[in-house]
């Protein structure tokens, strides 16, 4: 096969698979997301108590 019509042929799939993908959804960094995080941070600092470790 001619290298011209394999890469056109490429190219042609390409933009059929393409235009068939989903579009993914852009990720959410609004005050909501934000917020949820640093309340897991808060929570894991909580959760944790520093002191002397038992030993075993």
């Amino acid at each position: 096969m001619h290298p011209d019509i394999h890469l056109t042929l490429h190219h042609a799939r390409f933009t059929e698979l393409h235009a068939e993908a989903e579009p993914r959804p852009a990720p959410r960094h609004d005050l909501r997301t934000r917020l949820g995080w640093t309340l897991i941070e808060v929570g894991l600092k909580l959760a944790t108590r520093p002191g002397p470790v038992p030993a075993h």
